[in-house]
């Protein structure tokens, strides 16, 4: 995922994980976190780690980083030590041991997938992934990230608790798009 990192506290933790373990945590905010997007906004406790593969310092001292998914985790507790966020963290991993989905369920995945595409943007974007052999767990993640769900939707699929339970949420999320489009789904 690419990121443009322009916030000062935002610089501070690049640097800071730059120069020390280049792993840095995303999380989603809450509602209303407007009217305290300067202080500590209420998070979401599950979030995203992600290891900075590429940082491009600007001559304005902004960044654009590039990072790779490591996996999720949940905030034990939130540390008050630096200008941007920090906690202890407790590691979670959907990968183990529930690596490979139901025949039935990978089958209706493709085929609800492949028939959610509406652009050719879309189509041409995910067709490489769909046409060749890859793993359940790599297919599940990327789906979760490359499909055109809100920042809520995302975070019900992270916060599943197993390969088989995320996939089934990203059909019921799609259902429910193809219900808006007053397209068939298949719900009877």
């Amino acid at each position: 995922m690419p990121l443009h990192i322009f916030e000062p506290r935002y610089r501070e933790m690049v640097q800071a994980a730059e120069a020390s373990h280049r792993i840095v945590g995303m999380v989603l905010l809450k509602e209303g976190w407007e009217t305290d997007y300067e202080g500590t906004p209420a998070i979401y406790p599950m979030g995203c780690l992600g290891r900075m593969i590429n940082v491009q310092k600007l001559a304005d001292g902004r960044f654009n980083i590039l990072l790779q998914g490591l996996g999720r985790f949940e905030i034990e507790k939130e540390l008050e030590t630096q200008s941007y966020r920090q906690g202890r963290i407790v590691l979670k991993d959907i990968s183990q041991p529930d690596t490979s989905l139901p025949r039935e369920i990978r089958t209706e995945l493709l085929a609800v997938v492949a028939g959610f595409m509406r652009s050719k943007e879309d189509e041409l974007a995910l067709s490489a992934l769909l046409r060749q052999p890859v793993q359940d767990d790599v297919l599940v993640q990327n789906l979760s990230f490359a499909l055109d769900f809100t920042p809520l939707e995302k975070q019900f699929l992270l916060e599943a608790e197993s390969l088989t339970q995320q996939a089934r949420r990203i059909l019921d999320l799609l259902h429910f798009k193809r219900h808006e489009r007053n397209e068939p789904t298949g719900w009877g």
